[in-house]
């Protein structure tokens, strides 16, 4: 006998688990709305890496409008991530009984099912777990979080297609409240169920309505919980990097001017671009912890400047800020941000002059776009064709 009797002891003795809800109904109804929020998620995440890591053949493809399209998809991606955690821990208290089914191993498939399953929790708890901690910028690990955000995701993803590949026929069989086939459990199980699933969608809620006011602004006299307040910052708007972070120092700033390389190039001061015409917009930061905020931004078209320099139509433009530490000191941009009306080297917000946190002399802001490419601190234009 592969695995004799008197192994079967604590937790896998039978009858060890006599509470009710450990069934197959209560994890299909969790199961459901879990997989749609990993779903979103995953889907949101997507165009949060393609915008943040385009491709080559992507970079003059990538559409700028609508000019909230990244505020919506991350700040969901961010919700479903953390409403997604009190879902995972619902459904593993529902089956975790089955961890100690007898026998453990019943055949090869059996075994590779229990492994698939393995890997799925794993994935899936690492996964948010490590989403989490990076929305609060705490990094307790050696390796770079965003690639392996992006794998792990792919990870998980698979993982949960095979997961509901191999359990179709129960889920499908217990997918109804009154499905054929299904087992008539005794009317107190239903009433336990109708409370516990409530109190379930009562902590997704709790967490969510604590946690998107840093996005949904309307709900941000509730952002308890999220780390980031839409309105707490330099000229009421948060920060992630700070100049003093950055490497920018008033010496550094003294002599500045804005280089622009392209067929014509040419240099100009901050009162040269001060004296340029000025455009106004409203657009938001979005950024990639799941915090954003509209404001208003006035400065210079990055088309006029392009125009200028004797960019063609189709260029690609390189933005290189004085930034000395961290990620993104340059980016480019596509032509299809390059050229829209929207998209300006911004010289004030909100009415003021740009604070050194938030880019002075001036800055990229564009539509559409992850915070993390709005860059700061700008002190070249290169045209790229």
């Amino acid at each position: 006998m592969l695995f004799p009797a008197w192994a079967r002891v604590g937790p896998l003795r039978e009858g060890a688990f006599r509470g009710r809800l450990h069934d197959a109904r209560t994890a299909v109804s969790l199961g459901r709305v879990l997989g749609a929020a990993l779903v979103v998620c995953f889907v949101t995440g997507l165009v949060s890496h393609y915008l943040q890591q385009p491709p080559s053949w992507a970079v003059n493809h990538l559409p700028s409008r609508p000019s909230w399209g990244y505020r919506l998809t991350q700040g969901t991606h961010v919700a479903t991530g953390i409403a997604a955690i009190p879902l995972v821990l619902a459904k593993l208290w529902t089956v975790y009984p089955r961890l100690f089914a007898w026998p453990p191993l019943r055949s090869v498939l059996h075994g590779l099912e229990r492994l698939s399953v393995l890997v799925l929790v794993a994935a899936t708890l690492l996964q948010l777990v490590t989403g989490l901690l990076n929305t609060v910028q705490w990094y307790p690990w050696p390796w770079n979080f965003r690639p392996a955000h992006w794998a792990l995701a792919w990870v998980v993803v698979g993982a949960l297609a095979l997961h509901i590949a191999v359990k179709a026929p129960e889920i499908a069989a217990h997918w109804w409240r009154r499905s054929p086939g299904t087992l008539r459990l005794p009317a107190a199980d239903g009433r336990d169920r109708r409370a516990f699933l409530a109190t379930v969608g009562a902590a997704v809620g709790a967490v969510t309505v604590t946690t998107v006011g840093q996005s949904l602004t309307p709900l941000k006299d509730l952002d308890l919980l999220a780390p980031r307040h839409p309105d707490h910052g330099p000229q009421h708007l948060p920060v992630n990097r700070t100049a003093a972070a950055a490497g920018i120092t008033a010496a550094r700033l003294a002599d500045w001017r804005l280089t622009v390389r392209g067929p014509r190039p040419y240099e100009l001061t901050l009162p040269q671009l001060r004296a340029l015409p000025q455009r106004s917009v409203v657009l938001p930061i979005a950024c990639v912890e799941g915090w954003s905020k509209n404001a208003h931004w006035s400065g210079i078209r990055i088309r006029d400047l392009l125009d200028r320099a004797g960019a063609p139509d189709h260029a690609r433009v390189r933005v290189v800020s004085l930034q000395q530490h961290g990620a993104y000191a340059v980016m480019e941009m596509g032509d299809l941000y390059a050229r829209d009306p929207l998209t300006l080297l911004a010289l004030s917000l909100n009415g003021d002059v740009l604070s050194p946190d938030h880019g002075f002399p001036a800055r990229i802001i564009a539509p559409n776009r992850p915070g993390v490419l709005q860059t700061k601190w700008v002190t070249r234009l290169e045209v790229l064709t």
